[in-house]
């Protein structure tokens, strides 16, 4: 197959995104910035004084998960919990203005809606700052939140899970969306390692190569050999359908059952801003599998949506016209 081929086949499954409809599941979050600039250090701390210029916040964690999607082109839905505060009306607000639905956001008056502060100066984070309360979440507040998503199932192509470890995502909940996978939808985690027991039996997972290497309690290099042993390993011992292993600029790594695994080398030209990198990786994988492509196709995609977002400053969306033209730019694809 040519090149011009393999690009017309990428592009029809990113267009096919906008027929799809994708529910996210997980911890939501409110990333505040404060842009500014320094021009000396504190005489009562050796700390830069930041001189703010300008605020903005966006939607991180699972929210951030939704935005990418939106701008992929998909219809989404949320289903999470915020705190009875500022914040959860903000992120309300802001998922409105996407046209999602916010019958999902469940209010909870016992957690705060966590923010996380970064302080940005000459394009450098200089410190961040969080607001949270990572209690786990209660079995009534589970059972809410999975009563929702069986509402949603009939019109949904798929499910993400983004695990930022705030609490949501509990067995309780990973437990119901097995029964779901089983009954053929897909549903793929962005995990965290303190519930990493619970993942077994899902579509896909999406760690990076630390999260690898915490899995299965070893020091993991990121080198070939050693990411291709380990992802052995954990595509059987969770019993995947699939793995990507995401390794930064070494690009990802990717396993199924009764294959060999395939390394995709990353495609970013500059990396300004690594932050919810991972979001859009498994926005855009997920969304490739529910439009019918196999596992590279998807995976080359979600290489290309992040290439766009960590040429940016802050936390970012890939637009799908923006992965259009990076697939119709690439010299190669492998």
């Amino acid at each position: 197959m040519t090149l011009s081929e393999r690009k017309k086949k990428l592009l029809a499954r990113l267009k096919a995104f906008g027929e799809l409809r994708v529910l996210v599941v997980g911890d939501v979050m409110a990333d505040h910035y404060l842009w500014g600039d320094v021009e000396r250090i504190s005489p009562e701390a050796p700390v830069p004084v930041v001189h703010v210029r300008d605020e903005e916040t966006k939607l991180g964690g699972a929210t951030n998960v939704a935005s990418n999607l939106h701008t992929l082109g998909a219809a989404v839905d949320v289903c999470a919990v915020v705190g009875d505060d500022d914040e959860g009306r903000l992120i309300r607000e802001q998922l409105a203005g996407m046209g999602v639905d916010g019958g999902g956001l469940l209010v909870s008056k016992e957690r705060h809606t966590t923010r996380k502060t970064r302080v940005i100066a000459h394009n450098q984070q200089v410190v961040r700052v969080d607001w949270e309360k990572t209690a786990p979440l209660s079995a009534a507040m589970t059972d809410r939140m999975l009563a929702r998503i069986r509402e949603q199932l009939p019109k949904l192509d798929a499910v993400i899970v983004s695990d930022y470890g705030k609490g949501v995502v509990n067995k309780r909940l990973l437990d119901g969306l097995r029964e779901m996978v089983k009954k053929g939808l897909i549903v793929a985690v962005d995990p965290k390692i303190h519930n990493m027991r619970y993942y077994h039996g899902l579509t896909t997972m999406t760690p990076n190569h630390h999260e690898s290497a915490q899995a299965l309690g070893i020091k993991l290099d990121n080198v070939d050999e050693q990411i291709h042993r380990a992802g052995v390993k954990i595509l059987k011992r969770y019993r995947l359908k699939s793995l990507v292993i995401t390794r930064g600029e070494e690009g990802m790594s990717l396993f199924e059952k009764s294959k060999h695994q395939v390394d995709i080398p990353t495609v970013a030209k500059e990396v300004y801003d690594v932050t919810g990198a991972g979001d859009t990786v498994i926005a855009a994988l997920t969304c490739g599998l529910a439009a019918g492509a196999n596992l590279h196709q998807a995976a080359q995609i979600a290489n290309f949506a992040a290439g766009v977002v960590i040429a940016e400053v802050g936390t970012a969306s890939a637009e799908q016209r923006q992965v259009a033209a990076a697939i119709r730019g690439a010299k190669d694809l492998q």
